[in-house]
């Protein structure tokens, strides 16, 4: 990373369903100063860059301005890095194809590039966290959606148009549940903390047992409240991270038959949830493991705090943008 003194900073951004944090990095990785917006208030996107940069422009400042900013890092769903826009996010207000880095450089002043926000997460595991030093391994991010960053050889798989490493849309189940981008059994429908809410919706009704569960409103009950019921010792919650994990694992075994990664490292709220979710995650990989492949691969919980990992991954795109 070649860092002129006279601009000693970047800025790392990162796009969820539900919030958009930014902040400024210095060339070690330490976020100097972050600070967040709500993804969803802003149907409009002009209105959304603005309200970023409102918030922005005084870190910025504080920072020296504009000039102390070698570029502008962003992780996006459905970001694609060869041309700076997000196509088609399900999960985001805007449709249609955005483009996002030639916005911010507009209102800003910043050179900015852009991936898909797995990317983002495995670049920074790369740079700064559980997978430095590796040259094969496998990101899952599983927030709202599940994400996956793949790399291979020291370098992040993009494909021929900027859009490659999609497992959360491999299907997992056929004809399975209906998922947002169109088609049904992603693994996204089950393994994302949205999936995991659906796996309680359905397990509440399916089975007559008394759970926690039971005591929240249905349509509200997110993947935390699976957790919390969990450390409870209630049995609905544990079968739901059972159910969960195996489903994840399988797909992982799966994903180590393509590319052999060194590790799968998992990221997100859900990977937080220690052994409740990481035990079934393995004993599915164990069992149903190529025999050549047994034993090699690693799983790994991200060393990064949530905040941090996908704001640092973005970050160290700034370093590299063409001005």
């Amino acid at each position: 990373m070649v860092t002129s003194m006279e601009k000693p900073y970047v800025v790392g951004m990162d796009i969820g369903g539900t919030n958009t944090v930014f902040g400024i990095v210095d060339s070690r990785g330490n976020v100097l100063a972050s600070d967040s917006i709500k993804t969803q208030a802003y149907s409009v996107i002009e209105d959304y860059v603005e309200a970023v940069c409102s918030k922005l422009r005084p870190l910025i400042e504080s920072f020296g301005g504009v000039e102390k900013i070698k570029g502008m890092g962003v992780g996006a769903p459905n970001g694609n890095y060869y041309n700076g826009t997000i196509e088609f996010a399900p999960n985001l207000p805007w449709k249609g194809v955005i483009p996002l880095a030639a916005l911010f450089e507009e209102y800003l002043g910043v050179p900015t590039a852009l991936t898909n926000d797995a990317n983002a997460a495995a670049i920074g595991e790369m740079t700064y966290g559980a997978a430095r030093g590796m040259k094969d391994f496998i990101m899952i991010t599983l927030g709202t959606g599940v994400g996956s960053g793949i790399v291979i050889n020291g370098q992040l798989v993009y494909g021929h148009d900027g859009f490659a490493g999609e497992l959360g849309h491999v299907i997992v189940r056929r004809d399975g549940r209906p998922c947002g981008c169109g088609r049904k059994g992603c693994l996204e429908t089950y393994c994302s903390a949205t999936g995991v809410a659906r796996t309680a919706r359905e397990f509440l009704v399916a089975r007559p047992e008394p759970s926690l569960l039971r005591d929240i409103p249905a349509e509200e009950i997110v993947s935390k409240d699976v957790y919390d019921a969990a450390v409870k010792g209630d049995k609905l919650a544990l079968d739901i991270f059972e159910f969960t994990g195996r489903i994840l694992g399988e797909a992982l075994a799966d994903f180590i038959a393509f590319s052999s990664p060194e590790a799968i490292v998992l990221f997100g709220g859900l990977a937080k949830s220690g052994d409740y979710i990481m035990k079934p995650i393995q004993k599915a990989i164990d069992e149903n493991i190529l025999k050549i492949y047994e034993g090699k691969t690693k799983l790994l919980v991200s060393e990064l705090k949530d905040a941090d990992a996908a704001v640092l991954g973005a970050s160290a795109l700034g370093w590299e943008v063409r001005e």
